[in-house]
């Protein structure tokens, strides 16, 4: 990471300006972009150990196919090494290596000649797009299939075409990475991410490429209060795969949780909350996003399609927020081929880590505070109440005040932040005021 970040002092500045940090996220999503991934073999593992080479410590972990996890099975690895079609001249028409997106995921092998009318049945385009190449699996159910341009829809209407897909199926590995960096105590900050789809950059990439920014970002702060768990997951069948193992231990320690998702754009800013809706994650984001004046969309559980699916799924119940910046099904690029690296920006990349380092310093300052004195105590001998002051003056000693004063029976820093509906960066710095006067205590 850049030496602005090693820079900051420890979970103290939740504001990095240089763009440095922007550009360097994205140029890691440049590097993974051309991997072709999908829920299982070779391009996560190429992408886990791209990864691990940015994250020390990071550890990758596999499950075997076939293995039970809940209600699902781990299934076989896809490989693919060629597709395409012809046309009856020996043109290529479509090809898998130039674009990977060109193939239904987990398509079955075939190498046959067919009809117009039969290739027709196995072609997926949009209609209202016509330069985007669609992004289709069929993980669970074996078939095969082509997604095209609707532009190029037209040279596939008369004549018979070579249509070839080598590819093959084995048992192997679901895998996924994990990071652990220990803190004070032994609770959480779960923080997840896929790295299962093949060329795309918000809905794909974005997401891992912040995992890595924060996590390098938390690895220099010293004295950490909470641990934080990074895990780099196949979407779905990873994060049910990896609940399946974890599932008790993070519900009995994980205090707060963010899915990344959708992270890298610049039109807009979504939050998808957590199940309980109030947690400490849910309460974080709504005071950094109205601290910060960003106009953001709230969407209900209602609208959910990521892995927050699985992590606030009754008796799992995992306190899961997103904060994306254009939402999945959103936005006409997601899961098309135009979704590539020109939609995501540095400046959108950047905007989101500073996001969410700011919801995770606001974490980390969560402490509980409680009055150090009976009735109000003298603050104009503390020179923290001028016997003459301007409104603004009067304006913060009353805050002073009023901080003290609904300190009740003990109040953490979100309770005192959302009483008195005040950004929550001047209300640290009157919490550090009273703290360095002795006028209130820490628990």
């Amino acid at each position: 990471m850049t030496d602005q970040i090693k820079r900051i002092d420890p979970m103290i500045t939740s504001q990095v300006s240089d763009m440095h940090v922007g550009y360097e996220m994205h140029d890691w999503a440049k590097q993974l972009f051309p991997i072709n991934r999908s829920i299982l073999g070779d391009g996560i593992r190429k992408t886990l150990s791209f990864i691990s080479e940015k994250l020390d410590g990071l550890k990758i972990h596999e499950v075997p196919t076939g293995k039970k996890i809940f209600d699902w099975e781990v299934p076989q690895e896809w490989i693919i090494e060629e597709a395409y079609i012809e046309d009856a001249a020996g043109n290529r028409i479509l090809d898998f290596n130039e674009c990977n997106l060109h193939v239904v995921g987990y398509s079955v092998p075939i190498d046959a000649w067919i009809s117009a009318k039969e290739l027709q049945k196995r072609l997926y385009s949009i209609p209202d797009s016509p330069n985007a190449i669609p992004y289709v699996t069929s993980y669970y159910s074996r078939r095969w299939g082509f997604c095209v341009p609707h532009k190029l829809m037209s040279r596939f209407q008369k004549g018979n075409f070579h249509v070839v897909i080598k590819s093959n199926f084995k048992d192997g590995f679901l895998n996924y990475g994990e990071l652990i960096l220990k803190g004070e105590t032994d609770q959480e900050v779960f923080i997840s991410t896929y790295i299962c789809h093949p060329s795309m950059a918000n809905n794909e990439l974005s997401g891992p490429v912040l995992a890595i920014a924060l996590a390098r970002w938390l690895a220099s702060q010293r004295n950490r209060r909470y641990t934080y768990r990074f895990i780099f997951i196949p979407e779905t069948i990873g994060s049910i795969a990896y609940l399946s193992r974890n599932y008790i231990y993070l519900r009995d320690h994980v205090i707060a949780g963010f899915n990344l998702t959708c992270v890298g754009d610049e039109r807009a800013y979504s939050y998808m909350p957590s199940a309980n809706g109030n947690s400490i994650a849910d309460r974080v984001a709504r005071i950094v996003y109205k601290t910060r004046h960003i106009n953001y969309k709230e969407y209900s559980l209602l609208e959910r399609g990521s892995d927050e699916r699985q992590y606030c799924w009754p008796g799992i119940d995992l306190p899961v927020v997103s904060l994306m910046r254009s939402k999945y099904w959103t936005y006409p690029e997601y899961h098309t081929s135009l979704d590539d690296l020109d939609f995501i920006t540095p400046k959108g990349l950047l905007d989101s880590f500073n996001l969410h380092i700011d919801c995770l310093s606001l974490i980390e300052k969560n402490y509980t505070y409680i009055p150090a004195t009976l009735c109000e105590p003298n603050l104009g001998r503390r020179k923290m109440y001028p016997t003459t002051s301007t409104l603004i003056e009067k304006t913060k000693s009353r805050d002073l005040l009023d901080l003290m004063f609904f300190m009740r029976n003990g109040r953490t820093l979100l309770d005192l932040i959302e009483t008195l509906d005040k950004p929550h960066d001047y209300i640290i710095s009157l919490i550090d005021e009273l703290l360095g006067a002795g006028l209130i205590l820490r628990k």
